[in-house]
């Protein structure tokens, strides 16, 4: 009797051990194939996994806007893309190099605060990073190789003479790419405008999770993990509310209070750790959307009276 309790209590614990194993084989394919699809663009017209590449589908001319499309060559196979926006019958204050969000192209999240930018009288600089809009490439690293690409456009506009002072606008991911290239002492802006970034990159992909009513633990970090694994980088180092901590530039950040990603607690903290002077305007009814087109004279406003201050 006792012989066969034994017997029947191994072939639980293996069967336990196969059924943690195959669900453990499971969580790790579904985050691997989940951070995929997150970081790969398909090319428009073709089948791949993934989103859609995003494309420009207007140009500034469609808001009347004069501007001239330059390609900014990274090596032999990879370039940026940038709108070059003039301020037109004015000495212009000064330039804005506007970077955008994840899965957001110039088009798509940057001709309205460049119309903003515009209007108080700046030269603008449209970038899309690579995979997004008319740039190379299909993938993106939320914030880590971007960090590459403002370097490599910010030397592009001193190389042609910008208008000083230079100035840096990124939305979500564009602000992190921002903040990290600045934190690395490899850009040297006037001032930066970061609208919503985040936190970190582990809570941005469990905020994400959550969002659709899935577990954070242990997929979260399975996520980040995989992600490192297949762009070659650390993600659970690629914290934007540590970067502050090396930034000293005066930085202005605009946040949504309802923003589902990012707490008004995280944005705060951010601010917190910049070493530089710091303004946070918050937008209190509003989420993690672009806040230029939510109530434009506000934006205007704290945009305004924060470049008058440098």
């Amino acid at each position: 009797m006792g012989r066969t309790r034994r017997l029947l209590r191994k072939r639980w614990v293996k069967r336990l051990w196969l059924l943690f194993l195959v669900g453990f084989c499971l969580l790790n394919a579904i985050a691997f194939t989940g951070v995929y699809m997150l970081t790969h663009f398909a090319p428009p017209g073709q089948f791949a996994v993934g989103y859609t590449r995003p494309e420009s589908a207007k140009v500034p001319s469609d808001m009347g806007l004069s501007y001239v499309t330059q390609r900014i060559p990274i090596n032999q196979q990879e370039w940026l893309e940038a709108w070059s926006i003039p301020a037109q019958g004015i000495e212009p204050a000064g330039t804005v190099m506007l970077l955008p969000g994840n899965r957001g192209s110039k088009a798509a999240q940057l001709l309205a605060p460049g119309r903003a930018f515009y209007e108080l009288g700046y030269d603008t600089f449209l970038v899309d990073f690579r995979g997004l809009g008319g740039s190379s490439g299909n993938t993106t690293t939320l914030g880590m190789r971007e960090a590459d690409d403002v370097a490599i456009a910010a030397s592009y506009l001193q190389d042609a003479g910008y208008s000083p002072p230079l100035i840096f606008y990124g939305v979500s991911m564009g602000g992190v790419a921002v903040l990290k290239a600045t934190a690395e002492d490899r850009v040297h802006p006037e001032a930066m405008i970061l609208e919503a970034p985040f936190y970190t990159m582990l809570n941005a992909v469990k905020s994400r999770l959550s969002a659709v009513k899935a577990p954070t633990f242990p997929l979260a970090n399975l996520m980040v993990f995989w992600g490192s694994v297949q762009h070659g980088f650390n993600g659970f180092a690629h914290n934007p509310v540590d970067y502050a901590h090396q930034v000293s530039v005066p930085t202005l950040i605009l946040q949504g209070a309802q923003d589902p990603w990012t707490t008004l607690e995280e944005v705060e903290q951010i601010a917190k750790n910049l070493q530089g002077e710091q303004q946070l305007t918050i937008f209190p009814e509003t989420g993690h959307t672009l806040l230029v087109t939510v109530d434009k004279p506000f934006w205007q406003q704290a945009v305004r009276q924060f470049l008058l201050q440098l």
